[in-house]
């Protein structure tokens, strides 16, 4: 089996002003050792200044904001603008041009290419999303977040490689409280890469947001000593994506 490791991912670099605050506040005074970068909103170019260095993915967003991609059909927009409800109608075609586009967009705007790529809502719950994003990520050589075996299966299947576990949620409570990462940390498996998604950040001061309040909570978590703590007794020391591809 590989060996183990812990990837700390904080989820929408960019997609607010105050929320990518948080996140490379988390990721430089804290425990968050990785991130991912929304390359389609007005806050997009801000975040990638203030990013560079760190270890960054990317977040495709295909559930709100306009399309990188110039061809990108607008029969599958609503008023030229993602919607989520309408991702399961997305064709793999598209997916894939418009993650090669995002892909593209950050690489220019970070001065360097993305470490790995998940989605925004996990869209890629959806079979054509899933089927396009696996062709793009496999045409550039970069692994892919699955949140479930079933991905995970069907991701490798398509030649594209992933992480083995997968914690985090985010919902009306705040998710990542101390003691529930405290909880999590110590039940690490003992092989394989696990990624830990997360959401830290000031609440959005731009953006109207459903997990807003709650992404101070797991910033403070992310920042608290006891956080560091819990790694160290657990002999974990958080990582980025290159975990995934250094064995290659």
């Amino acid at each position: 089996m590989s060996a183990r490791a812990l990837i700390i991912n904080a989820d929408d670099l960019g997609y607010d002003p105050a929320v990518t605050r948080g996140i490379l506040r988390a990721m430089r005074e804290g425990v968050v050792s990785s991130a991912t970068f929304m390359v389609n909103t007005p806050y997009s170019e801000e975040a990638a200044r203030e990013a560079r260095g760190l270890s960054i993915g990317l977040h495709l967003n295909l559930a709100r904001g306009a399309p990188v991609w110039p061809g990108f059909p607008q029969g599958l927009l609503e008023g030229g603008a993602f919607s989520e409800a309408r991702a399961s109608t997305l064709p793999p075609e598209a997916v894939e041009a418009e993650a090669r586009a995002q892909l593209e967009r950050l690489a220019a705007l970070l001065g360097r290419p993305a470490t790995h790529v998940d989605v925004h809502k996990h869209l890629h719950r959806h079979p054509s999303v899933l089927t396009g994003l696996a062709r793009a990520a496999r045409a550039v050589g970069l692994p892919v977040r699955s949140i479930d075996e079933p991905m995970r299966r069907e991701l490798q299947a398509q030649g594209v490689t992933t992480n083995a576990h997968f914690l985090g949620d985010a919902g009306a409570e705040a998710y990542w409280t101390l003691e529930r990462f405290e909880a999590a940390v110590a039940q690490v498996p003992a092989a394989g890469v696990t990624e830990l998604m997360c959401h830290p950040g000031y609440t959005p001061e731009a953006v109207k947001s459903g997990y807003a309040a709650q992404r101070e909570v797991e910033l403070a978590t992310f920042l608290h000593p006891r956080a560091k703590e819990a790694l160290a007794r657990a002999g974990l020391t958080p990582t980025g994506f290159g975990a995934l591809t250094s064995g290659r």
